[in-house]
């Protein structure tokens, strides 16, 4: 307990706009000497593997954090009942959403209303299913499309940057709904043809409150003070990259109600992007 009180302050009780402000510009810093010492760093306190990294050299801690990876490093389910992890991370709460409630944590509820804020109806999502995947920092930070669809709107919610790890979802109730997001709002083609409304929750934190979207020309971040809603019409095919953290944070997925968590999956199981998340309705 007192090793998680000494983490929850080091990584919480700090300005926290602050030190995200300086590790952006840290993080951009092209210089490898200082890039390579840092990336040693790193990995005394994380598990960071740059193994299956497309590149092995980097000039900025910035390009290591949003690197991609060698091609087939992230296999692709095939099969088309399943949707996939839209990411690499580790599965936290998950369940049913449940007259507009969800769960950061047990005994840590927060309304869906409160996490859209307005920008978007949780109706086409009652009755259905969530699931919290956090990526951590050492992970691969893209994330893609988990199945053929298109996204059509993203709305950007400015807010704080707390840490989104285990240890701070049991001690700041409705967290997710604090902190930096966009919301991402999908529709993907079912078994039977039918539209299934999707929605994926990038939440930044701590030391990340960057997020990049393919296709469309901006970097949402702290201070963000131009347009919050965006429209758009593009199309995505299952695996296809949507976007990067410049660190690592999480990634909430809702679907309708008919999706199921894939067979096997637990909170604490470890995902990599491609793998069944859940599991679509039935043909009928």
């Amino acid at each position: 307990m007192a090793n998680e009180d000494l983490n929850f302050l080091l990584t919480n009780r700090i300005p926290r706009h602050a030190v995200t402000r300086f590790m952006g510009w840290f993080s951009q810093i092209q210089n490898p000497w200082l890039t390579r010492f840092s990336i040693r760093i790193w990995k005394v306190f994380t598990d960071l593997d740059l193994g299956e990294a497309k590149q092995q050299t980097f000039q900025s801690l910035h390009e290591c954090f949003i690197r991609e990876l060698k091609p087939g490093a992230r296999p692709i389910c095939p099969d088309p009942e399943v949707f996939c992890s839209p990411c690499d991370g580790i599965l936290g709460a998950h369940g049913s959403v449940s007259e507009g409630q969800i769960y950061q944590a047990k005994g840590f509820p927060y309304s869906v209303d409160d996490l859209f804020q307005d920008r978007l109806s949780w109706a086409p999502w009652k009755d259905g299913v969530f699931a919290t995947i956090r990526i951590t920092s050492a992970m691969y930070h893209r994330f893609h499309a988990p199945y053929d669809g298109k996204l059509h709107q993203v709305n950007y919610i400015s807010g704080d940057t707390w840490n989104v790890n285990p240890i701070a979802l049991q001690r700041v109730e409705r967290l997710f709904c604090k902190n930096e997001r966009a919301l991402l709002s999908m529709t993907v083609a079912g078994l039977n043809g039918v539209q299934h409304p999707i929605a994926l929750v990038p939440v930044a934190a701590i030391m990340v409150a960057s997020i990049r979207i393919h296709g469309l020309d901006l970097l949402l971040q702290p201070g963000h003070k131009g347009q919050q809603e965006f429209r758009c019409d593009l199309p995505f095919q299952k695996g296809d990259e949507m976007g990067w953290f410049q660190h690592g944070s999480t990634i909430i997925v809702f679907a309708p109600k008919g999706f199921e968590i894939a067979h096997g999956l637990d909170e604490g199981t470890r995902l990599r992007m491609g793998q069944p998340l859940l599991r679509l309705p039935e043909k009928r």
